[in-house]
């Protein structure tokens, strides 16, 4: 075992595909137990008939075709106009923008990408300073995660057996808290710093929601069809993808035919490796399950933590470390199964759960040493990561206070289900 563990260590560093990882760990615990290989196609057997994953390549799609589209300027300018005018409004800008594209495209290294090469230079611009722009950007790359149609809450649902119609409503309040504090934060040292504010103008905000008319009511047509009972959630997901490509490709003229095959791979890379995660992570959790893994694994928390506060805060320093370690996906997929069982026995609602879980794997993303977030934009605004460290700190406080309302006070993230 601890030449198994010694390996796995030695193909991380060398920078070995997960899936690759997850795979070959599954194969050699299946040879040790005396299991046949098989088992591992019976789970990706398993995975082809889950309804639930249909959505998944679905709105990766239309995440990825909005990412080489304009959409992201429009998205930008549109923001401007309504918030440019408050204080600190480029900032709180930034903020909103983010949010909702990663919301679209389920990945915060997209986002900083797509959109930080337009932000950054304006921040600056604008006087805000360079740490506080490349902390503002790295944080907000992530922020998306707990709104719809984020793919991690789909993919939370799928993997935990909860509705994932519950977890779209219960990430909203959530969300907007994050969003809420940084934005505060944002205002008050925009206000500290002395950054001039744009006049408010109905013109250009009427010109920014002209531009953009086509893809503003997107959302709303998901969150609408889904909760009003039209339709389904893998039948949102088929709407979103044919909207998104009707708008992009035939009203904006933005994507062309000949460039679709290369975004449709790119796309479909992502949802591979997803699925071929999930199969491989599946076929192990079914080998710890035999072992009766979790069982011990309750059994030893229990006798150190005797409360549900106990076990939450546990959960929190546990999940902000593989954040750090681990994507979101994979996070997901490998240790939902071994958290979910111990959470029943603490009484933790399992939608509660999701919503911790993404919350602290969002945190993850940007919490040094190894946050990915942080190599994402080291490398995209070609700073030293050190640097990103000392310029995440003060929106990493902000986002541990969040974390604490979201984690404590379950109401936040329940109520809209009552």
């Amino acid at each position: 075992m601890i030449l198994m563990g010694l390996v796995t260590v030695i193909l991380a560093l060398l920078g070995t595909p997960l899936f690759v990882i997850i795979a070959a760990n599954t194969f050699m615990h299946l040879y040790l137990a005396g299991f046949d290989f098989s088992l591992t196609s019976i789970e990706f057997y398993r995975i082809s008939g889950m309804p639930m994953l249909l959505p998944i390549p679905l709105f990766t799609f239309a995440g990825y075709i909005l990412a080489e589209s304009g959409a992201p300027k429009r998205l930008l300018k549109l923001s401007q106009a309504a918030l440019g005018w408050m204080p600190g409004g480029l900032a709180v800008v930034c903020i909103t923008a983010c949010a909702l594209f990663t919301a679209f495209t389920g990945a915060s290294g997209v986002t900083i990408i797509a959109l930080g090469g337009l932000l950054f230079p304006a921040l600056i611009q604008e006087k805000y300073g360079e740490t506080f722009s490349l902390g503002l950007i790295t944080t907000s790359g992530s922020l998306g995660l707990l709104f719809p149609p984020s793919l991690p809450l789909i993919l939370y649902g799928v993997v935990a057996g909860v509705s994932i119609d519950d977890l779209f409503l219960a990430g909203i309040f959530p969300g907007l808290i994050m969003v809420t504090l940084l934005a505060a934060y944002s205002s008050i040292t925009a206000v500290r710093k002395g950054v001039a504010r744009p006049a408010f103008s109905r013109s250009q905000i009427a010109k920014a929601l002209w531009e953009a008319r086509y893809e503003i009511p997107l959302p709303f047509l998901i969150l609408f069809g889904i909760y009003s009972g039209k339709f389904a959630i893998s039948e949102a997901a088929a709407l979103t993808a044919f909207a998104v490509l009707f708008v992009e490709m035939v009203l904006y003229h933005e994507i062309e035919w000949r460039n679709l095959p290369v975004i449709m791979r790119k796309s479909m890379v992502l949802v591979g490796s997803i699925l071929i995660i999930m199969g491989c992570a599946m076929g192990y959790t079914n080998i710890l399950l035999d072992a009766e893994v979790p069982v011990r694994i309750l059994d030893a928390i229990k006798v150190h933590m005797h409360s549900r506060l106990a076990f939450l805060i546990a959960l929190n320093v546990f999940l902000l470390i593989v954040g750090c370690m681990l994507d979101i996906f994979s996070a997901l997929i490998v240790v939902i199964p071994l958290i979910v069982p111990i959470a029943r026995s603490y009484d933790v609602n399992l939608v509660h759960l999701g919503i911790i879980f993404l919350a602290n794997l969002n945190i993850g993303y940007m919490t040094p040493p190894v946050g990915l977030n942080l190599f994402i934009s080291s490398i995209r605004f070609k700073k030293p990561v050190i640097t990103l460290y000392w310029a995440t700190i003060p929106f990493l406080v902000i986002m541990f206070i969040s974390l604490i309302l979201i984690t404590y006070i379950p109401g936040l993230s329940l109520f809209l289900l009552k």
